[in-house]
Order: C-alpha cells, then sequence, then structure tokens
C-alpha cells in the first residue's frame, strides 16, 4: 500500500535533499531515497550509488551549493528551481587543474516521491555556463563511444 503525503510532507522531503545536499551528507541522502531509486543527470543514469559518487565530488572539488528558488508540487510530484553556486577548489572529474573560479548557474530538478522517498529524480543544469565560468578545457560528462562520436 502506498503512502500519502501532501505538499506540506513533500517539501519536507526536498528540503532535507537540499539541506544534505549541501552539507555533502551523503549518509543523509542515503536515507531520503528509495532503495530502488531511479536518479538522472547530467553525467547519466542509475541508482543511487551512481548518483551519489558524483554528488561526493560536486561537494568536494566544485563546492557545490543549492538555493531553492521555486518548488511546486503536484500530488506526489515537486519541480525545483534552484540557484546553483559553488568554487572549483580539487580535481573534478577528468579535470585536474582546479582554477579557484567561483560559479552561479540555474539548475532544475524534478522528484517523485513514493512512500515519503525520493523514487525518481531528474536533475538538468546550465553545464556549459558552468564550464565558462570554472574555465573547463571542455565541457564535463561522460565521453561518447566511438559510435557516437562518429
Amino acid at each position: 500500500m502506498t503512502q500519502k503525503i501532501d505538499a506540506n510532507g513533500l517539501r519536507a522531503v526536498i528540503d532535507n535533499y537540499v539541506n544534505a545536499m549541501n552539507r555533502g551528507d551523503i549518509d543523509r541522502l542515503r536515507t531520503l531515497f528509495a532503495e530502488d531509486c531511479e536518479i538522472q543527470g547530467v553525467t547519466g543514469k542509475g541508482a543511487f550509488d551512481f548518483a551519489s559518487r558524483i554528488w561526493q565530488k560536486l561537494h568536494d572539488s566544485l563546492n557545490m551549493h543549492l538555493e531553492v528558488e521555486d518548488c511546486v508540487v503536484q500530488g506526489n510530484r515537486a519541480a525545483v528551481r534552484f540557484r546553483e553556486t559553488g568554487r572549483w577548489t580539487a580535481p573534478f572529474l577528468d579535470f585536474s587543474h582546479p582554477t579557484g573560479n567561483s560559479y552561479e548557474l540555474l539548475a532544475m530538478e524534478w522528484f517523485e516521491i513514493t512512500d515519503g522517498k525520493i523514487s525518481r529524480r531528474w536533475g538538468v543544469r546550465d553545464a556549459a555556463a558552468q564550464a565558462r565560468q570554472l574555465a573547463f578545457p571542455v565541457a564535463a560528462g561522460p565521453k561518447p563511444s566511438e559510435e557516437e562520436a562518429a
């Protein structure tokens, strides 16, 4: 039986997610997601362990901080617009020469909540603006396969 959650309860899950993300608290984030969750973002799609490795790097290397600017809740879903800020202070993905530059961008995430846990989450951000502001040598993300590059 699926547990109903009202708009305030759903917003509380989102606020807990943001607070844990801003602290880089992967253990706390794990408690907010369903065991069989699906997470999609700029670097790909996977379960919690896939996403948490990227999130830890975002926190440790880019000092990422999220601030909720808008949150729309309908049923068991929430769409959130964030102001994301940070500073590149340690190697990130394949980029080993931090510039110390800071960044600010728009990020949006879509959440589905089931039984009080995040069951699905999609995230998008202006990665091109981030790359320009941080002076990444190329855009961050998975490298295409030879077939995709052709």
